[in-house]
């Protein structure tokens, strides 16, 4: 049975790996998995087992629901669980004592009354009709697509998700400005004869919804981990030294990517030992201009205003030496004169002696071994003759 809860088909309602109910990190579809590092392990004497759980529906969407005693639910199994009005289907993403960590990092109370309630496992019947929905969720959206464009609306459905009893419908879009969709949601109620909600989202989360992969090549933040979607300016672009080229900054969303965000920290940490501003060096051959920076070199290059075309790498304490000689109205003679030569490495002496580096070495013939011990007897031979005619020399005499 193909996944209903999200847009990667084909893997199973039921994780993957070794089939123990989802406590194994090869599980799910992965869309935002938990892996759940409390797993079979015991409560302590007198602790009362948690009794919500996390439960997920279409592609992201992440909800906390309490269930009763009687119930006996693990990670994957396909519940029934109360919505505003009527039911909804949904499967269980996360159980056991991670769940109250999870409800204190979003900040939702666990003794909260406004926590809806499971009522079961699901049965066949309903598991069909869900089905049977989601099938039609693509004709949906390109029909309501096809309505909001015959009235203008500057607005774009990126996606459609049926109730689990079928009752409803939520069509999730993305726009510019405000939207004026008093008529459409008529028109898409007489259509398909279900009540009608429109939720507006923004491009990253659309990008998350529908999923996708990267110009890294592997899927996408936004539909695998990342839940806080932070803005992204174009200066964290700038500290970063990249080119500020809308074609590579730009992710599937359209938007500056998220992880241009993540070793921001770290530029900006090593940024605070460069000198800030347009750096200027003053000399007695001419004024030089900063052209590139290497952070992780901690080098500067320079040029004077007469030759762009020689670049001038100093260190970062070596400029700190020459400002402070300006701010003395003190100018160097040239910028030359403080260029750290590397020190080269010296590498040890080898010799092939061997002959191991031979690529051809191995396309020789061997040597028959047969003539080498004919030759060694030859030998052993010729001394014993040289032997015997130096002992009959001596009896002569």
């Amino acid at each position: 049975m193909g996944c209903s809860g999200c847009s990667s088909r084909g893997c199973g309602t039921l994780p993957k790996g070794c089939n123990n109910n989802g406590s194994c990190s090869s599980g799910g579809c992965n869309q935002l998995n938990t892996f759940n590092w409390l797993a079979g392990m015991e409560l302590p004497n007198g602790t009362a087992r948690c009794d919500k759980v996390e439960v997920r529906f279409k592609n992201s969407r992440k909800e906390f629901y309490q269930f009763g005693n009687s119930l006996d639910l693990h990670q994957g199994d396909l519940v029934k669980v109360e919505a505003t009005s009527g039911y909804d289907l949904g499967i269980v993403s996360l159980s056991g004592e991670l769940v109250r960590l999870q409800m204190e990092k979003k900040s939702i109370s666990f003794d909260s009354k406004e926590i809806k309630k499971i009522n079961r496992k699901a049965e066949q019947a309903e598991v069909d009709k869900w089905q049977e929905l989601q099938s039609i969720e693509k004709e949906t959206m390109f029909a309501s697509r096809k309505i909001s464009s015959e009235l203008k609306l500057d607005m774009k459905i990126s996606d459609v998700e049926y109730q689990g009893d079928g009752s409803k419908a939520t069509f999730y879009y993305t726009a510019e400005g405000r939207v004026d969709f008093r008529e459409l949601i008529k028109k898409l109620a007489d259509k398909f004869k279900v009540r009608i909600d429109m939720r507006q989202i923004g491009a990253r989360q659309e990008a998350g919804r529908i999923g996708g992969i990267g110009s890294c090549g592997r899927e996408l933040c936004c539909s695998t981990w990342l839940t806080d979607f932070r803005s992204v300016s174009t200066s964290a672009a700038r500290y970063q030294q990249l080119s500020l080229n809308p074609l590579k900054l730009a992710g599937q969303c359209g938007k500056l990517k998220c992880c241009l965000n993540y070793e921001l920290e770290t530029y900006m940490d090593a940024l605070k030992e460069f000198p800030k501003g347009d750096v200027k060096l003053d000399t007695k051959k001419g004024r030089a201009y900063l052209q590139k920076t290497d952070i992780f070199m901690r080098t500067m290059w320079f040029v004077y205003k007469d030759d762009f075309n020689e670049f001038i790498p100093l260190s970062v304490d070596r400029v700190k030496e020459i400002i402070a000689l300006n701010k003395e109205n003190k100018r160097p003679d040239d910028l030359k004169a403080f260029i750290k030569i590397a020190s080269q490495e010296i590498l040890p002496d080898y010799e092939n002696v061997v002959g191991q580096d031979s690529l051809t070495r191995f396309d020789k013939p061997k040597k028959k071994r047969g003539n080498n011990q004919n030759r060694n007897k030859n030998r052993k031979n010729k001394q014993k003759q040289s032997k015997v005619h130096q002992n009959k020399g001596k009896g002569d005499k």
